[in-house]
């Protein structure tokens, strides 16, 4: 076994007893250890209340019984024991005078600190060279051979059943706490190794994503508890982080080959052009198309620098309560001249009453504004462009723009809202192909989602409708 395995073996000893599972398993035997211990406490008072209560009951009983017998017979059956609950019952019995002289029976001298009373008495005896034990007594007067009360009787009952009991079960309860904490520490043991082994492979994993290997996935199975979902959640994480990974690649490449287009005609003008030194005007034209292709360059770059701005939120301190029915006006103002010279009708379904939203103005001009422009480029003459908006019976809100041109395919739709991205129809007409991606990041940014379908399916100019719906906890 090499130095790191070893290494990683003692790490694993080690990490055993610092695992969840291993803890909770020390929980759980301190709490059955505490349990046992309650039970036990219970137990034993239940048990010593109840022999207590017992043996006052059989004092009780016998008393009340012998005193009902002659002097003469009561005196025989102390000496003798002649009953049976004299004999197996009670442990001593004896007639005493009242100067506490033994007359008969088996107790030799009167207890000390006993009384007469129909009360029992808890006293100690402690015979010479032997332990001390416990008794019960119960001490009355009785008639004597005159007809007087003259003599005491006093019996006595041994508590050592209760000692007994309580021995065996105090032995009983320490006896099963050993294989219980055995067990359970086993127990935690198995199940910390179990959970260990698991973690192992799991980190195994995540160092090899660490080295590069993106694809790799924690380990999952059929287990449905805490690090179950734990590694279910983190591959989910790593799909995503590998599908970010794939889309910034992606946008990387589209970046290079949009911006490599007008920097290499910037540069095939510029050499052409200085090789022709003593023509100012062509000097002047490359210098005008090169400043063209810069810009277009410029515009690339700024554009994908808002759509970043933007998706880390740091536009919503402009949010406040505004009426789209305001905006679709200024945006109808600012696009109504240049449909004008397209051959295109822009028009606005105007709203019986105000459609309030709580939003970004400069934003939502700036959706609107992208919108419109595309509706107006991809519209032949003669066409429509319309605006509308609206609130739903739930509060929600919405905002449309409809036109009458050459529209989106279906298995394009969702495609056209990416960054770069430009259908085959739409190849000939300029532009970066960020206008509908800066939308999309704008609409993230409050909470909304859009859809869209054709305006006039099975035409041969089916149109587009952009319906963009705003969830009722952004509008008014």
């Amino acid at each position: 076994m090499s130095r790191a395995e070893l290494r990683f073996s003692d790490l694993f000893r080690a990490d055993l007893f610092r695992t969840a599972t291993f803890r909770l398993t020390l929980a759980f035997v301190v709490a059955i250890i505490a349990a046992m211990a309650l039970q036990f406490g219970l137990v034993y008072e239940q048990m010593n209340e109840y022999e207590q209560q017992r043996s006052t009951d059989l004092l009780q009983r016998e008393a009340d019984q012998l005193v009902q017998e002659s002097p003469a017979q009561l005196e025989y059956e102390v000496r003798e024991r002649s009953k049976t609950d004299l004999r197996v019952i009670l442990n001593g019995a004896a007639l005493f005078d009242m100067n506490r002289n033994r007359i008969a029976g088996d107790i030799k001298k009167w207890p000390v600190g006993l009384e007469v009373s129909p009360k029992t008495q808890r006293l100690w005896d402690a015979p010479p060279g032997d332990t001390p034990y416990e008794m019960r007594y119960l001490a009355v007067e009785v008639e004597g051979v005159h007809g007087n009360r003259d003599r005491i009787l006093v019996l006595a009952r041994s508590l050592h059943m209760a000692n007994e009991l309580r021995y065996i079960t105090k032995r009983a309860a320490l006896m099963s706490v050993v294989p219980i904490v055995v067990f359970a520490l086993m127990a935690g043991i198995f199940l910390s190794h179990r959970a260990l082994g698991r973690v192992k492979d799991m980190h195994e994993a995540i160092d090899r994503i660490m080295d590069g290997d993106l694809h790799e996935r924690l380990p999952t199975g059929r287990e449905r508890d805490d690090i179950e979902r734990l590694a279910v959640s983190v591959n989910r994480m790593l799909d995503r982080l590998e599908h970010l990974l794939d889309e910034i690649r992606d946008v990387g490449n589209d970046i290079a080959h949009d911006l490599r287009t007008p920097l290499a005609r910037v540069k095939a003008r510029l050499e052409r052009v200085s090789s022709v030194t003593n023509d100012p005007a062509a000097l002047q034209g490359a210098i005008e198309r090169a400043t063209l292709d810069l810009e277009q360059c410029f515009s690339v770059i700024t554009a994908l620098l808002r759509i970043g701005e933007i998706e880390n939120g740091r536009r919503r301190a402009g949010f406040a309560m505004l009426d789209l029915r305001e905006l679709l006006a200024g945006v109808v103002d600012l696009y109504e001249p240049i449909a004008e010279t397209e051959g295109i009708l822009l028009e606005v379904v105007d709203s019986e009453k105000a459609v309030p939203l709580f939003g970004d103005m400069d934003l939502l001009n700036e959706v609107l504004a992208n919108l419109v422009d595309n509706a107006i480029k991809f519209t032949p003459a003669p066409g429509t462009v319309r605006l509308s908006a609206g609130q739903g019976a739930d509060g929600s809100t919405w905002l449309r723009v409809s036109d009458t041109g050459i529209g989106i395919a279906e298995d394009e739709r969702k495609a056209v809202m990416g960054r770069f991205y430009r259908s085959d129809k739409s190849r000939h007409v300029p532009g970066s192909g960020l206008g509908l991606s800066l939308v999309s990041a704008i609409l993230r940014l409050h909470g909304a989602t859009v859809e869209i379908v054709s305006a006039r399916p099975g035409h041969t100019l089916p149109g587009a409708v952009f319906t963009i719906h705003f969830a009722p906890a952004t509008s008014a």
